[in-house]
């Protein structure tokens, strides 16, 4: 098990926006053995959620936000090629963006950490992403499911955006989507044609396991 303290300062790196001491925590951890899904769970993600708590009290603002954002891709980019390959599982393909117009990307972040943790091929376009080039990296990395995370309500539109566009390419077919974001409903996703929402990044993890019947 990884020391409580060490945890704590992976947590405060993230709240902190320092990058550098976050890569530094992931590098140690990994180089000692320890195992990086307890880093991701128990250090990173903590502290990730908190910043979206002080962001959502107005205590913190958004030029930090996406700081912290950074920083939480940062490591959770060394701690997603520190994560064994399930080889031996064949698991989905999953393509996630968060939509055009929307630079939130917290959460969205912490789902493609559960994903990958979880032996999903997890392909992450960013934030800011158009639902064109969302529909033609599907295509090239042969996608099972289309992940669309919007955090503010005049994005939200982008999601039913991609159910239009699926469908005039008609390739609605070919791709299951799922859909999530602070603002968005199970009642949203039925209403424009998303497979599933996705509450958090463990509903996510359940949600995609049942789409493809897992």
């Amino acid at each position: 098990m990884i020391d409580r303290k060490l945890l704590e300062e992976a947590k405060n790196s993230i709240v902190g926006c320092d990058k550098d001491k976050a890569i530094e925590i992931a590098r140690r951890v990994i180089s000692d053995g320890h195992d990086p899904v307890e880093l991701m769970n128990e250090g990173f993600i903590p502290g990730i959620q908190k910043v979206g708590d002080l962001f959502g009290r107005g205590e913190l603002f958004l030029p930090e936000l996406v700081q912290a954002a950074n920083v939480m891709q940062a490591a959770t980019e060394i701690v997603n090629e520190a994560i064994p390959e399930q080889a031996d599982k064949k698991r989905g393909v999953i393509l996630i963006g968060t939509v055009k117009g929307d630079v939130h990307d917290i959460g969205k972040c912490i789902v493609v950490s559960f994903l990958k943790a979880n032996g999903f091929t997890v392909h992450d376009l960013g934030r800011d992403v158009a639902i064109e080039v969302i529909i033609e990296k599907a295509k090239e990395v042969n996608a099972d499911i289309i992940g669309t995370s919007a955090l503010l309500t005049t994005t939200m539109v982008q999601q039913k955006y991609l159910e239009e566009e699926l469908k005039k390419a008609d390739l609605r077919d070919r791709f299951k989507t799922i859909v999530g974001g602070a603002p968005v409903t199970a009642r949203w996703a039925a209403k424009i044609g998303a497979d599933a929402y996705a509450e958090d990044a463990q509903d996510a993890v359940k949600k995609i396991n049942e789409l493809l019947q897992l």
